[in-house]
């Protein structure tokens, strides 16, 4: 006799899985982010132009996406240093230190935000040395609002970079010096190649983190006008006004630049893998 297989699923099947799947992005993602867009309906194309181009608008925007991205890049760059400490020395404080890594995750962006404000404050322990000696002020400027930034962002570069490094195989770097190849070699033809993907995940994470980010910038910004003032402050001070229409217009914009970012992203990440498998062959 033919004995009969029963597969026991886990979860439910695929229908009823997919369906509370729909459900829950509909209720979380799609449906928020639908009613910001139905906000600006109510405004015609010259109030909806004129809510997003007011030079204080333009201003915020400038600041964010750009220091959004350069903490991203900077993330992306020491990041990877950090990953490669990690994954490849083993030495007294590794734990801890992989272990600190995910402070961010953990800490309460407003506590995060007061103390990067007391340290880099004019009288803290770093801020006082770096405006004594080179006449860099932190706090209340621009440069604060990069260093928030690149404090929230880390662990999503590490965290992404760290897998993957571990799952390289070493033998391949071997074979590779021992046909000749230069450290440089090795890393830019064998070790790299293989990390890009996930860098690039690791950089978009990290951007979307800081575009976003409120509670740990409000704090050391200085909320000045045209100089250290973000777009999610502006999007608040504007809720506060009961301006909902213009608060939900830069909220468009900001996801719609996102939303482009991420496709351009994603594309990019497609074409490397596409040239990976390529050369694999």
């Amino acid at each position: 006799m033919s004995s009969i297989v029963v597969q026991r699923r886990v979860l439910p099947g695929f229908n009823l899985t997919l369906g509370y799947t729909l459900l829950y992005l509909a209720l979380i993602v799609l449906i928020p982010l639908a009613a910001v867009f139905l906000k600006t309906f109510s405004m015609t194309l010259a109030q909806f132009w004129t809510a997003i181009s007011a030079p204080r608008v333009l201003a915020s925007f400038r600041l964010s996406f750009g220091m959004a991205l350069l903490a991203a890049f900077i993330n992306a760059v020491f990041g990877l240093l950090v990953t490669w400490v990690l994954v490849r020395y083993r030495f007294p404080g590794r734990r801890l230190i992989d272990a600190m890594v995910d402070l961010p995750f953990a800490l309460p962006t407003a506590v995060a935000g007061i103390a990067l404000t007391a340290v880099y404050g004019q009288n803290g322990w770093l801020g006082a040395p770096l405006l004594a000696w080179f006449g860099i002020k932190v706090a209340f400027t621009p440069i604060g609002i990069l260093v928030a930034l690149i404090f929230i962002g880390l662990p999503f570069v590490v965290r992404t970079l760290q897998p993957v490094l571990q799952d390289l195989e070493t033998e391949v770097e071997e074979a590779a010096y021992s046909l000749g190849a230069t450290r440089w070699q090795i890393f830019a033809r064998v070790i790299f190649p293989a990390l890009a993907p996930a860098l690039l995940t690791g950089f978009m994470l990290a951007f979307a983190r800081a575009v976003g980010e409120y509670g740990s910038v409000v704090f050391i910004a200085g909320n000045v006008p045209f100089v250290s003032e973000i777009t999610p402050l502006l999007i608040i001070t504007k809720l506060e006004q009961y301006d909902y229409s213009g608060a939900a217009a830069i909220a468009v914009v900001m996801l719609m630049v996102s939303f482009a970012l991420l496709l351009i992203i994603n594309a990019a990440q497609a074409w490397m893998r596409r040239r990976s498998a390529k050369d694999a062959s």
